[in-house]
């Protein structure tokens, strides 16, 4: 492999969240592309940041992480993303989303069909869809990338069923969480049991492989119809602010290394479990300590 290629693309949304204790870098495929540099593949991340001091700030943390910065855009208009997380009244967590951000206005760049026909995953999810602009690049993207990884990450009010589904149909490995499943599957039946929501996904938008990501009670993936479940690990846990997308990274991450989907599954549950005993989406880790967090179990 040429040293310059870039096996998995990561598309979308960078920003900070502002929450009461500060500012953490964040957005999905910025937290996959980060883990995924970690593990040691080489992924770019196409996105667009503003000329404010939170992109220049974005820039340099993935800089300093190896992680190219190559397939940035500038926005000269809008500022770069924000999310105000707040607590309410039943003590949850709500994120406004500030709208629009650059990254709602990624551009088609002509470099990009080049970069995907190399790659061997593109990695995606719902929120870019949001805006039009970004969107359009994103169905374009869909129609050169080869292996469509699709984070799915519902944020309301930011889908609708026609925007999700168009998505879902372009989507060779789909990743969602039980309450996704169960919204998702709703518009089409009445199934109960996790499995048969499974299968009716797979079934409905021909996707191949599968996982839905349990919180505490584990994970599950269903691959070509092969189910593997794992009950995850125990860990005392700091927060789970970008897990998520630390699991992602490490299952893609073993389909790279030629691992079946049933090891992928292990390894990325122990490094979601590992994230989460860590503060922020981002921390500074070795494999080692993923690894050993799984032989310890």
């Amino acid at each position: 492999m040429e040293p310059s290629q870039h096996q998995v693309v990561c598309f979308g949304e960078v920003l900070w969240d502002i929450l009461p204790s500060g500012a953490l870098p964040g957005g999905a495929p910025m937290n996959v592309a980060y883990h995924l540099k970690k593990l040691g593949a080489n992924p770019a991340l196409i996105t667009k940041i503003g000329t404010d001091d939170y992109g220049k700030r974005l820039v340099n943390i993935l800089s300093e992480n190896g992680v190219t910065t190559e397939y940035f855009q500038v926005d000269y208009e809008r500022h770069t993303g924000l999310v105000y997380a707040n607590v309410n009244n039943h003590h949850e967590v709500v994120y406004d989303i500030v709208y629009p951000s650059a990254w709602d206005f990624i551009e088609l760049n002509e470099e990009f069909t080049g970069l995907l026909e190399k790659a061997d995953y593109f990695v995606y999810g719902s929120l870019t869809s949001r805006n039009k602009e970004s969107r359009d690049t994103l169905y374009q993207l869909l129609d050169i990338a080869k292996t469509k990884v699709l984070d799915i990450n519902l944020r309301p009010p930011h889908f609708n069923r026609s925007l999700v589904e168009h998505l879902l149909e372009s989507a060779n490995i789909l990743k969602m969480n039980e309450a996704e499943l169960e919204l998702i599957t709703g518009w089409f039946s009445r199934f109960e049991s996790t499995e048969d929501r499974m299968k009716l996904m797979q079934d409905q938008f021909d996707i191949d492989t599968l996982i839905v990501t349990m919180g505490s009670e584990g994970a599950i993936v269903s691959d070509r119809g092969r189910i593997h479940r794992h009950p995850g690990f125990t860990v005392n846990v700091a927060d789970t602010i970008g897990s998520g997308d630390s699991f992602l990274a490490g299952f893609i991450h073993q389909l790279l290394i030629g691992a079946s989907a049933e090891t992928a599954l292990t390894f990325a549950s122990g490094i979601g479990a590992f994230i989460a005993t860590q503060s922020g989406a981002c921390p500074s880790y070795e494999i080692s300590q993923i690894t050993e967090l799984i032989h310890s179990r």
